[in-house]
């Protein structure tokens, strides 16, 4: 389910941005020969893709950077545009695709209706987001709107990773080398410090208490916190506007997937803290290779139970979607 495509009008419109919300090291990523074919097909090369990799269903969304980093005129037109696209490859491909809406955040009263017609009129399963809206963080209080219609919905959002912002990329990520500057600005390590920030600052501004049925996945094993969860909940302690132990965030609001990591010390850990009733499969197509014996070997060779690997696999997800109002 962080199954990506994109579209020539999103492109476009990354490609036109100025400074300095134009995402250069994301963009550069999208357009290499590798992801740019398999992005932009979602037709039956993506579901021959699937089979070969063992893989029945992809729940496809928008790929980073998204529509957030947009101007909030080029968002509003461009999420109906994205959303109708994705919809008429679903629909082409009945019981192999399954969408995520991708939403204007910039403009959350438009965001949140839109995801309400993508939930009911589209048949998707909730919605990506990624981890800022320009110079807002994923919790600013200008986007519950966005949280509000999700919860209301039963529908999970998806928190993707996004770039850090050119000032922090400045200070820790660069260094001589521009490759390397970029690999660890992006999937080296910046992405992943800054979506688990985002997840915590959902818990410690107060989203999930105000919102306390709304579900998050987070990928790429809960992007880095949840190895960390033991010392971020002793410094919890001290905090006293939280409804909930820290832990109960994580274990009752959050599910969480590899995004095609697929080392089983990081599944054991999850499992540990969290429990098996709230991972998720993910491969992140089309950036990670599947494992070399496909998906199902994968999943067949974790160390998990039976049960746990149906979980694991679609249980977990079917049992979340199903909950979905329409």
């Amino acid at each position: 389910m962080e199954e990506h495509f994109v579209i020539p009008e999103i492109v476009d419109a990354w490609s036109k941005l100025d400074a300095p919300w134009r995402d250069d090291p994301a963009v550069r990523v999208m357009a290499m020969d590798r992801f740019a074919g398999p992005l932009g097909d979602i037709s039956d090369s993506r579901v021959a893709a699937m089979d070969a990799a063992g893989m029945d269903v992809q729940v496809l969304s928008l790929a980073p950077p998204g529509l957030q980093i947009l101007d909030t005129a080029d968002a509003v037109a461009l999420q109906r545009v994205t959303n109708d696209r994705l919809a008429e490859a679903v629909r082409a491909h009945p019981g192999r695709l399954q969408g995520f809406a991708a939403l204007a955040m910039s403009a959350p009263d438009k965001a949140a209706a839109e995801l309400e017609r993508a939930v009911k009129e589209l048949g998707f399963q909730g919605a990506m987001v990624l981890s800022r809206t320009r110079e807002h963080s994923l919790d600013h209080r200008d986007l519950w709107p966005v949280f509000e219609a999700a919860e209301a919905l039963n529908a999970p959002l998806y928190l993707h990773p996004q770039t850090p912002p050119l000032a922090v990329r400045d200070t820790y990520y660069q260094v001589d080398d521009p490759g390397a500057s970029t690999a660890l600005s992006l999937f080296g390590l910046g992405w992943h410090y800054d979506a688990g920030v985002q997840l915590l600052r959902l818990i410690f501004n107060g989203v999930f208490d105000r919102f306390p049925n709304l579900q998050v996945i987070s990928g790429h094993w809960g992007e880095v916190v949840l190895f960390y969860l033991e010392r971020i909940a002793e410094g919890a302690r001290f905090v006293n506007a939280l409804d909930r132990p820290l832990i109960d965030y994580f274990r009752e609001n959050m599910y969480f997937t590899p995004s095609g990591m697929y080392g089983e010390r990081y599944l054991r850990w999850t499992v540990e803290m969290i429990g098996v009733d709230r991972i998720m499969f993910a491969s992140d197509y089309p950036f990670m290779a599947p494992p070399e014996a496909g998906m199902p070997d994968y999943v067949t060779h974790t160390g998990l139970d039976q049960e746990a690997q149906e979980k694991f696999a679609s249980g977990n997800w079917e049992r979340l979607t199903a909950g979905i109002k329409r």
